[in-house]
């Protein structure tokens, strides 16, 4: 079975801030095996259908404004995956489903800010998978089988990357208790993932405790919808619960034997 991760990325200043996600984030990649590559679906490349970045040497992208100048100078070098990319497009077509290549696609913040704490030398090959927003909840989750088996088969993880709660409208201080919408959405979201529940998943903006107020609009749901939805029913265990600016849930979730690796080296 397909080795998997979803992170929830949370702000860009997660990179240099003092919170319990980024000291989980920086123990995570030294406790778990090092991938040959990976997938990695983000919250911040959104597409109509899917696309796929192909840039053999990716360059990093500052897609925010107004943080501190230290992280405009960030860099994130790691190597990109083209021939991979090719492959993973040709296998996607195969099934039926269209998808485009990227040559020029840079790694987002969605990508480098969560893993450059998990991989700090950027030595991990890394292929970027965009969301799909123009797909249906249903053509999403083939998607992400397909998706699945593709890694699962060339011996690669897949990373979703985005929030398990996103309503930056309603965020609060720093250091402020979730809300009982956030609470209750993150709950929801950690049980449907811990059982492998795709039928919720299709359904989550109705099923969902608060889903519309959770996430008003969909991108940063996507990543976990998907990463769940390639586990084909096999559960993905919590490995960390906090939130941030009161309301960001900054849950991540792991496929069972990365989970079983994080418990045993701990």
């Amino acid at each position: 079975m397909v080795q998997s991760l979803f992170i929830s990325h949370g702000s860009p200043s997660l990179v240099i801030s003092d919170h319990p996600a980024r000291a989980f984030l920086v123990a995570l990649g030294p406790r778990l095996p090092r991938p040959r590559g990976a997938l990695v679906i983000s919250a911040h490349f959104e597409t109509p259908g899917v696309t796929l970045g192909s840039a053999a040497a990716p360059a990093t992208l500052h897609d925010f404004y107004g943080f501190p100048d230290s992280l405009y100078r960030m860099r994130y070098p790691a190597p990109g995956m083209p021939d991979t990319a090719r492959q993973l497009a040709d296998t996607l077509q195969g099934h039926g489903i269209a998808a485009s290549l990227d040559p020029e696609r840079p790694l987002d913040h969605g990508i480098w800010s969560p893993l450059s704490l998990v991989w700090p030398e950027a030595e991990v090959p890394l292929l970027p998978v965009s969301v799909p927003m123009a797909m249906t909840a249903q053509q999403q989750l083939e998607v992400a089988r397909r998706l699945g088996e593709f890694a699962d088969t060339h011996g690669l993880w897949l990373i979703g990357s985005g929030a398990a709660t996103h309503n930056l409208g309603d965020r609060r201080p720093e250091g402020s208790p979730p809300d009982a919408w956030a609470l209750a959405f993150h709950d929801w979201a950690s049980e449907v993932a811990e059982r492998g529940d795709l039928a919720a998943l299709a359904d989550w903006q109705r099923q969902a405790p608060a889903a519309l107020h959770a996430h008003p609009s969909p991108e940063h749901f996507l990543p976990l919808l998907m990463v769940v939805g390639a586990m084909q029913g096999e559960p993905l265990r919590a490995l960390h619960q906090s939130f941030s600016f009161g309301n960001l849930s900054m849950l991540t979730l792991a496929s069972q034997a990365l989970a079983d690796q994080w418990s045993a080296s701990a």
